[in-house]
């Protein structure tokens, strides 16, 4: 799931053990072990509660990206030679940019 969550996103949460296909807005069924199909209520719920907690997560995103920046291993290395506190520094500040919601 990238950005926006879809029907089949909602449907993959639903219907974890399901086979279908979606043509347009059509949903067709094909087998599956789950114990009835998601209305298209159901569905719209779904996504919204899947868009909520992608939302929601968007600190962590931003966090892993800007880590992923980092030389961690280097940055580690050289604080413990040097006694000093540069990569605890970066995270911290990485975290302060960014905070989690509470």
């Amino acid at each position: 799931m990238i950005g926006t969550v879809t029907k089949m996103d909602a449907l993959d949460s639903l219907a974890p053990t399901s086979k279908w296909s979606i043509t347009g807005d059509v949903i067709t069924w094909y087998s599956g072990t789950d114990p009835a199909q998601p209305s298209d209520a159901d569905i719209a719920t779904e996504v919204t509660r899947l868009q909520g907690v992608y939302d929601g997560l968007a600190y962590a995103r931003t966090r892993k990206a800007k880590y992923d920046l980092l030389n961690q291993d280097e940055l580690r290395f050289d604080d413990q030679v040097n006694s000093t506190t540069t990569w605890v520094d970066a995270i911290n500040a990485i975290k302060a940019a960014h905070p989690k919601p509470e």
